[in-house]
Parts: structure tokens; C-alpha cells; sequence
């Protein structure tokens, strides 16, 4: 599988104070309050800290690399300490590298805290949202934007629910495949090229468009079309796990490798993860809608425990077992 170099691999994204802003938008609503020349800052460990510890003064293991959030709790408690402590505890966690402060439930720090991050080149953010909701949200950011992730030349659909990642040489009717399964019912997620990002917790794949291709497909001889006008809303997919990798090859070129019962079961490895794998023999004639279909569905059987390669296997051997007994009796009655 052919893939494109991107600023993300399988160990996980780089990224900025300032993507997790732009990516947080409505659901984080965050302002800057200091620092907002060095919001081009790379966030070491995408996690959030709450660092009361620190703020008492124990520095011990302080998380200074991830993302500092001062709630309701950490902050009344600062409102506490006289001023001279408070800018030296804030100053504390800034000397030992802290570089970005988040203040839920619309909190502001007061002003000699915001000149001791201007001064130091410190980070301060502010949000409406509270605490345990800024924390539970901001978790989903945070892993989306440092997701392992790949791009791949490749078409995705979700046939039947499965979502099914298209790979071979270009003119091989991938898009057509994927054009003739929608119009079956199937779902588009992206044409031609497919980003795909790691559930490191799951060790899952999903894939997705780029923001710019999304809901539109090449097709030879038409053009540029955009399926969500032809064949409605719900032809198409934001993003869907991978769960099935279809290679389309011509015939010629696979002769020799083509296992006709189905017993090996091949796998794709994308991003660390293993992804069933059927190769599928293109020539002229081969309705390879029906077959990506069927071997959807295949695919669906096997992962509920389904074997059909052993089950056909186990019958034969029951039906030989019969019939060698059957020419036991004839045999002996014969003999008789």
C-alpha cells in the first residue's frame, strides 16, 4: 500500500498550542488571556494535568510537559494564598517548565499571575465550559491530534457497515467499484486518497477524506461529482473503522497466487495493526461490485467464528467416513 509522507506516523502526531485551539473551536471555546506569541508551541504529553500538588509547593514528579488546568478547586485555593506566595507557586511550576495554564468556568488569573506569564513567555487560556466537562472534551482532542496517522492512495467505502479501504494500480475501477456501491446502498468516505488514524487505546483503525476532497469522486470519461447531491446525505461517511482492505489486480498478474479456497487468511499491517486482506482478480467481465459485496459479507461471517473452508472440509470427511463404511458392509456381506 502506497502512502504519503505526512507529519504523522506510527508513533503519533507533533502538534501546537494553537491546533489544539483551532481544533477545540466551539467545543472547547478557548481565548488566549497571555502568551499568545508562542502559541506555536509543541505540546510534549497531549494530557491534561490538574496540578494541586504543585500549587502547594511539591514539585516532586510535576507533570510540567502536559497541559495545566486550574478549576474551581485549584483556583480558589490560589485566591487564598497571599500575594507574594501565589506568584511564587505560579512562578514555581513556570520554572520548571509548565508552559500552558487552562482556566475553566470562565475564570480569569489575576493580573500578577497574567504578568508573570508574559513576562516568563508562558501560555494562559480561558474557557465558559466547567471543569469536568473542559476535561472530558478536551481528552477527545488531545488524542484526536496526536493519533497515529497515515495517508494512503486508496478509495473507502462502508459497504453493509464494513468499512471496506480499495488499493491497487491507478485504472483498475476502484472509484467505479466504490461509484457501483453506492449506488447500491453503500457509503462513500473518501476517493482516491484516505487518511487513516490509530484508536491507540482500541488498536483501531479509521479512515477518513481530507476537508478538501470530502463527498467528492473522480470518475474517468464524467469528471468531478459530488455524491452527496446525487444520491443524498446519507451517501456518504465522515469517517469509519477500516475493517476489510480489497486489492484489485489484474489477472495476469496474480495467476499463480490466488488461493481459491480461501483457507490462508491474509492481513494488511497499517499504522501496527492488522487488517483482513482479500486479493481480487480484475479482468474483463468480472462484476466487481457483486464480488467486494460478497466478500463483505464473507468477511462479517468470519468474524463471528464461521469458517467456511472448515466446515466444507469437516463434511467431506463425513461423507468419505460414510461412504468407506458402506463398502465395509457390502464388502463383507459380499464375502459372506
Amino acid at each position: 500500500m502506497k502512502t504519503l509522507p505526512t507529519k504523522a506516523d506510527a508513533k503519533g502526531a507533533s502538534f501546537t498550542i494553537a491546533d489544539f485551539i483551532e481544533a477545540g473551536g466551539d467545543r472547547l471555546r478557548l481565548s488566549v488571556i497571555a502568551g499568545g506569541e508562542n502559541l506555536g508551541r509543541v505540546v510534549e504529553e497531549p494530557i491534561i494535568n490538574r496540578p494541586g500538588l504543585a500549587l502547594a509547593g511539591f514539585y516532586d514528579y510535576f507533570a510540567w510537559s502536559r497541559l495545566q488546568l486550574i478549576g474551581r478547586g485549584e483556583l480558589a485555593y490560589v485566591r487564598s494564598l497571599d500575594a507574594k506566595t501565589r506568584r511564587e507557586r505560579i512562578q514555581g511550576m513556570i520554572d520548571r517548565k509548565a508552559f500552558c495554564f487552562i482556566f475553566t468556568n470562565g475564570h480569569m488569573p489575576a493580573p500578577d499571575v497574567i504578568e508573570i506569564a508574559e513576562a516568563s513567555g508562558a501560555i494562559m487560556l480561558s474557557t465558559p465550559l466547567k471543569t469536568r466537562v473542559f476535561a472530558n472534551q478536551a481528552t477527545f482532542v488531545l488524542e484526536r491530534l496526536a493519533a497515529p496517522s497515515t495517508t494512503v492512495y486508496g478509495t473507502m467505502v462502508e459497504v453493509s457497515g464494513v468499512g471496506v479501504l480499495f488499493e491497487g494500480d491507478s485504472g483498475l475501477g476502484k472509484s467505479e467499484t466504490a461509484l457501483g456501491l453506492v449506488k447500491r446502498g453503500a457509503a462513500l468516505v473518501a476517493d482516491d486518497l484516505t487518511c487513516i488514524r490509530k484508536d491507540v487505546g482500541n488498536n483501531l483503525l479509521y479512515g477518513s477524506a481530507s476537508e478538501s476532497t470530502a463527498g467528492y469522486m473522480e470518475i474517468r470519461g464524467i469528471g468531478i461529482v459530488h455524491i452527496p447531491s446525487i444520491f443524498g446525505v446519507n451517501a456518504v461517511r465522515d469517517e469509519k473503522r477500516v475493517q476489510l482492505v480489497v486489492t484489485l489486480k489484474l489477472l495476469d498478474k496474480v495467476r499463480g497466487e490466488i488461493d481459491r479456497t480461501g483457507q490462508r487468511r491474509r492481513f494488511r499491517t497499517i499504522l501496527g495493526v492488522e487488517v483482513p486482506h482479500v486479493v481480487i482478480p480484475v479482468s474483463e467481465g468480472r462484476d466487481l461490485v457483486n464480488l467486494v459485496e460478497t466478500a463483505v459479507q464473507q468477511q462479517k461471517l468470519m468474524s463471528a467464528g464461521h469458517r467456511p473452508v472448515v466446515d466444507l472440509s469437516k463434511r467431506l470427511r463425513r461423507r468419505a467416513a460414510k461412504s468407506g463404511d458402506n463398502s465395509t458392509i457390502k464388502r463383507e456381506k459380499h464375502n459372506g
